[in-house]
């Protein structure tokens, strides 16, 4: 009953960002097929339970969340906030992100209290917890949403916009791309990029939630990271 639930179709369908640059969070596509954490560790749940899996591309995390919400994913990975789980069902992270703000070369910003002036225009990805938490964070600013981790980053080398919202490991693999661009030291969110299922299936959330514990703890989760080139990233502590 507990498959069931879990893959209806009978396929296991794993929900995943891509984008230009991995990070611990974002997938790449090379040779036509996506490759990181999230593919490693979706595809090690899959090969547990013994089902088939189909792998389903998305551009950023709002997109994927609306995916799991309507069924049309059966696991997935995404950072967490109260907002996204009002619509879909959260189990536990494999690891914690801070999100801060890039500024482009030229900038005379400075520090995160720097940004926060009146006028500042943020450049944030459409429905993510880390846009959500920037708009509140800018009190006298304001954001501009974009579909995509390549729209955002073509503004980033233009210049077109103060500030650039993602999560600190994220700009790690893009500032090669942006000569003169800075990551300013500090957050402002700090979560974890959680498991997460459709809502009203508990047996489904079971099952995932238990897979990402027992990968915690066995290494798998580690070797996820490493084989993606996060090798000082820090596997999440267990769930309470």
């Amino acid at each position: 009953m507990s498959l069931k639930e879990l893959a209806p179709t009978g396929t296991l369908r794993g929900g995943v960002v891509v984008a230009p640059a991995a990070s611990v969070f974002f997938a790449i596509e090379q040779g036509g097929r996506p490759q990181g954490v999230t593919v490693d560790l979706i595809g090690a749940f899959a090969d547990e339970i013994k089902l088939p899996l189909e792998l389903k591309l998305f551009p950023n995390s709002g997109e994927l969340t609306a995916a799991v919400s309507r069924g049309d994913c059966d696991v997935a990975f995404m950072p967490q906030d109260a907002e996204r789980a009002k619509v879909v069902a959260f189990g536990p992270a494999y690891y914690m992100i801070e999100s801060t703000f890039l500024v482009p070369a030229g900038s005379r910003i400075q520090t995160l209290a720097d940004s926060n002036f009146k006028g500042a225009r943020a450049i944030v990805i459409a429905s993510t917890t880390t846009g959500r938490s920037a708009a509140r964070f800018l009190t006298q600013g304001s954001i501009q949403e974009v579909r995509s981790v390549d729209e955002m980053t073509a503004m980033a080398r233009a210049g077109d916009g103060d500030l650039f919202a993602l999560s600190r490991d994220a700009f790690a693999t893009l500032l090669p791309a942006l000569p003169g661009a800075r990551v300013l030291d500090g957050g402002f969110q700090h979560t974890g990029v959680a498991s997460a299922v459709p809502k009203e299936r508990p047996a489904a959330l079971a099952l995932f939630s238990d897979f990402v514990e027992r990968a915690k703890a066995s290494g798998v989760v580690r070797r996820a990271l490493d084989n993606a080139g996060f090798t000082d990233a820090e596997v999440a502590p267990p769930a309470r």
